[in-house]
């Protein structure tokens, strides 16, 4: 990956880091910067054979949640997005992350070089709209905050209830790849949407 990317320039990259996700908020939710202290969260989370059936197929132990944790909080500062922490404004509860990546996958085709968006919540917190809310609430950002064209998302291409979640927010299908051995599905989203 040598060529510039054109969404996050060198230049526009060295204009956003050092900063913490930016806190936003929708009518039940903040998105927020992870902490450290969101770390029992984030295991316990991505350590549910639930919540990770369709990711990964294999719960997290503590080392690599860890290691998501840390990423999250990375990416900020190294690039200027990344993750947010959503919690529920009510009572403050950890119910998951939503937000943009670029992780440097191997995948052919390649889905740089735009964003990778993303999104995971915690079992009992599927099925009530939250991802819906965080997830628009992102693409907001994106569409006001960045030059990007585009962002793109990968799943399972038997994970319904994600790419129910991508169409809404206005993803459409871009082809499948392999990712890792697995069949993946790709979609595709212009920003200005």
């Amino acid at each position: 990956h040598s060529a510039v990317r054109p969404d996050w320039s060198p230049a526009k990259v060295r204009e956003t880091q050092h900063r913490d996700a930016p806190r936003l908020e929708t009518a039940r939710l903040i998105l927020r910067a992870h902490v450290v202290d969101d770390f029992e969260d984030v295991a316990a989370m991505w350590g549910d054979p639930e919540v990770v059936r369709h990711i990964t197929g294999t719960p997290a132990d503590r080392e690599a949640s860890w290691a998501r944790l840390l990423r999250y909080i990375g990416h900020w500062n190294a690039l200027g997005f990344g993750y947010w922490a959503v919690e529920r404004k009510e009572d403050g509860r950890y119910l998951g992350s939503v937000g943009f990546a670029d992780y440097q996958r191997s995948l052919e085709p390649a889905i740089e070089p735009v964003p990778e968006a993303g999104w995971g919540f915690v079992t009992d917190a599927q099925g009530q709209g939250f991802g819906i809310e965080a997830v628009q609430r992102m693409h907001d950002w994106a569409s006001c905050e960045t030059n990007w064209s585009a962002t793109a998302c990968i799943m399972a291409p038997d994970h319904d209830a994600s790419r129910r979640l991508a169409e809404k927010v206005g993803y459409r299908p871009h082809g499948q790849t392999t990712y890792k051995g697995d069949p993946t599905f790709v979609m595709w989203r212009d920003v200005n949407r």
